[in-house]
């Protein structure tokens, strides 16, 4: 199941977001489902839902009031999985080329940040003339980013006013939807929801300033975090899975040019060994996003000699693709003044 924000792409400004999920399995899906009207017409069909359902109970708002009510992501799929288009004009079924569509999760409660791909953490240690740690590859760390400047699919992105090195990061995050704590890293993946595309932006001068008093990162971080362009749930990538990961490919592109190519099973940590150490004394709950953190060559930092030759700049476009999870589009704009 395919999850996602939507509105119309003309619609009046600041309509709101419906919640909407894949008529179709295809990579990219060409139908959606506005899943408040599924609901409607299966209370109406069996009027005894409104009562014995929790459910169909209320509206189908957004995925963060979904999980605010104590559901979890694949309860939707009952309304999906009960739907039938009426006809050719099914007011239920959206034309992805009308939609503009949002980040899969609004109002995140909290997004940790995980680094657990060895091929991108090698890298960045020999920039400094280091080796990896030996805790690296028993202790999955993570710093925890900033949710209030969350992005969803075709936002616009900017470099900070301080910085002059902006570069994307490829990576995957995870939205947990049961409340949680010390999870066993063997079953800690049941607390997941869901999939998705993550685009950890950087400012990698403001960054590489901070780093120097070991403390961060913050401000090379904090400006922007895009997610998208919709949430997969586990069952549609189960025939992929391979040791910690999926065995699928994660590429990046600036103006139809590929920069960055990985797999996800590249990870040295799997995302209930991520999970389990987020959970350590401490209460996940439901919407927290879980990143990666980034595949082996997944920035400018690490291929821009060999790619782009420079940072990004005004009118660059970026694309994030994870097989399976879709693309996620990023124009690159001149900060305002």
């Amino acid at each position: 199941m395919k999850i996602a924000h939507v509105r119309e792409r003309h619609g009046p400004a600041g309509s709101p977001w419906r919640l909407a999920a894949a008529l179709d399995r295809s990579g990219s899906p060409t139908q959606w489902i506005d899943l408040e009207v599924a609901r409607r017409r299966a209370v109406d069909a069996l009027p005894s839902l409104a009562h014995d359902s929790t459910l169909h109970r209320l509206p189908v708002t957004t995925l963060d009031d979904h999980l605010a009510r104590g559901l979890r992501v694949e309860t939707l799929g009952a309304l999906v999985d009960g739907f039938e288009p009426r006809d050719d004009d099914d007011d239920a079924v959206l034309a992805a080329t009308e939609l503009a569509f949002g980040a899969p999760v609004l109002r995140p409660p909290s997004l940790r940040d995980f680094y657990a791909f060895e091929g991108h953490v090698r890298t960045m240690w020999e920039r400094r003339g280091g080796e990896v740690p030996e805790t690296w590859y028993r202790l999955p760390v993570f710093y925890f980013s900033n949710v209030s400047e969350i992005r969803g699919p075709d936002e616009p992105v900017w470099c900070p006013a301080a910085s002059h090195e902006l570069d994307y990061e490829l990576e995957v995050a995870a939205v947990v939807d049961t409340p949680c704590v010390d999870l066993p890293s063997d079953r800690a993946e049941e607390a997941i929801g869901g999939y998705m595309i993550f685009n950890d932006w950087s400012a990698r001068d403001l960054q590489r300033e901070e780093t120097v008093v070991r403390l961060g990162p913050a401000k090379g971080k904090d400006f922007a975090s895009s997610f998208g362009p919709w949430l997969v749930t586990p069952d549609e990538l189960a025939d992929a899975r391979l040791g910690t990961g999926y065995d699928l490919a994660m590429t990046a592109e600036v103006n139809g040019v590929e920069t960055s190519r990985g797999r996800w099973s590249d990870a040295q940590f799997s995302f209930g060994e991520m999970l389990a150490r987020a959970s350590a004394d401490a209460l996940l709950r439901p919407g927290d996003l879980i990143g990666s953190g980034t595949v082996g060559t997944g920035c400018l930092l690490e291929v821009r000699d060999a790619t782009l030759g420079r940072y990004l700049e005004p009118g660059d476009e970026v694309v994030l693709r994870v097989e399976r999870l879709g693309a996620l589009h990023a124009p690159i704009v001149a900060r305002s003044t």
